[in-house]
């Protein structure tokens, strides 16, 4: 299994467990996450709790919660949401920090497919959700 770190932190993000498509001239990947059910399980053992002496209100109490699996699997935490302005910022510190680790072939590419992924997600900026 390839697992995909940040080039900045060395965090994992990503395996390739998971399905995902590179969009904007690669410069992105789009993953396909999917919502799980963490938590609470029922099991039916066969067993009849009244016929043990158990009341309705005993046994665990667990609660079920939902989660994307990608954010649980790699413990992403999410961040609160940017607007533009705080968006545009943030990238272009970004860019600054990722081009220093990349040699002269990868940043000059980068370097020109970012403006176009930049364009993508600002106008996609209110319908995403950022984890870290």
């Amino acid at each position: 299994m390839l697992v995909y770190q940040d080039l900045l932190t060395g965090d994992e993000l990503l395996s390739d467990s998971f399905p995902y498509k590179e969009i904007e001239n690669g410069a992105l990947w789009e993953v396909d996450g999917k919502w799980v059910v963490q938590g609470a399980c029922e099991v039916d053992i066969g067993a009849n709790p009244s016929a043990e002496g158990a009341g309705e209100d005993e046994g665990v109490d667990d609660q079920a919660v939902r989660v994307v699996d990608i954010v649980d699997t790699f413990r992403l935490q999410e961040q609160p949401p940017f607007d533009k302005k705080q968006f545009v910022t943030w990238v272009k510190r970004y860019i600054k920090l990722l081009s220093s680790k990349l040699d002269g072939e990868k940043q000059e590419e980068f370097k020109k497919s970012i403006e176009g992924a930049t364009k993508f997600l600002l106008g996609k900026l209110k319908d995403l959700q950022f984890h870290l």
